[in-house]
Order: structure tokens, then sequence, then C-alpha cells
């Protein structure tokens, strides 16, 4: 085995543990048939053991599976971070937002975005000591381009989730 196809599945078996970790949690937390919100992240994890790493796979799918895991961990960023504005802890401290918000939850999604970003990195730009990283950052695959989507939206999520209440 190659040391690129190594790290490649290294990689691609740690991305979905996380995801694996963050199904169980769910369900845990809002089980599947007691909550209609449940549906959501339960068909993103499940995206995220079983599609995901077959699309990071393969250089032909490379691109799909890098921007659907990013999609996902921004869809589960803003819900889960509206789920923590909603159910926001009493007393405010440092504490209190470390243990009684998704804060956590959302640090450990960033991780499994940063290792499909590994991932995509490692195959597009190659495993080359002295490849030089160009392009503007705000393009695509950059994480400018990611930031945007983000702030987006999240606007329009705002926006929708003020427009229904």
């Amino acid at each position: 085995m190659s040391t690129r196809t190594y790290i490649k599945t290294l990689l691609i078996v740690a991305l979905t543990a996380l995801s694996i970790g963050g199904l169980i949690l769910h369900i845990k937390i809002h089980p599947f048939m007691k909550y209609s919100y449940g549906f959501v992240p339960y068909v993103s994890c499940l995206l995220s053991i079983a599609l995901i790493p077959c699309l990071l796979s393969f250089r032909k799918t490379l691109d799909y599976g890098y921007v659907l895991n990013g999609m996902l961990v921004i869809i589960g960023t803003i819900t889960m971070t509206h789920f923590s504005i909603i159910h926001w802890p009493k007393t405010i401290s440092l504490e209190a937002v470390l243990m009684d918000t998704t804060l956590a939850d959302v640090t450990i999604l960033w991780a499994k975005f940063f290792i499909g970003k590994a991932i995509f990195d490692l195959e597009i730009y190659g495993y080359r000591t002295d490849q030089l990283k160009s392009g503007i950052s705000w393009r695509y695959p950059h994480l400018g381009w990611w930031m945007i989507h983000l702030v987006v939206i999240s606007i329009v999520y705002g926006l929708g989730s003020l427009a229904w209440r």
C-alpha cells in the first residue's frame, strides 16, 4: 500500500468514525421517532456515513463528496446554533456556554469538515512537500468560498426563521 493510499484511507476512516459518533449522539439526544426535527440530522448522518466516504474515495467524484460534506457541516452548524439559541442556558457563564450549548458538537462537526478538506487537498494538490497552494481565497475550493456560503446560508436561514414565526 502506498503512503498516499494509506493516508487517504486513514482520513476516510476518521471521517466515517466522526459521522458514526454524530449519528449516535443525535439518536441519544434527539430520538428520531420522538422529535420531528430529528429526521434531518438522521439523514445527514446517514449520508455522511454511507455516501460521502464513497464519493471521496474516487477522483471522479471527489468534488461531489467535498461539496456535500461541506454543505452538511454548514447546515449542521446553523441548525445546531439555532437550537442552542432557542434553548439558551438561564445563567450565562463560560461553563454554561461550554457545557449547555451545542458548541462542542459544532466543533466536532467542523473537525469533520477539515478532514474532508484534507482528503480533497491531498488529492488535488498532491502529496509533494514542495507543492505550493495558489488561487484566489474566495473561489472554490478554498476556505473563503466556504465562509461566504456559511454567512449567506446563515442569513437566508435566519430570515426564513423570522418569516415563519
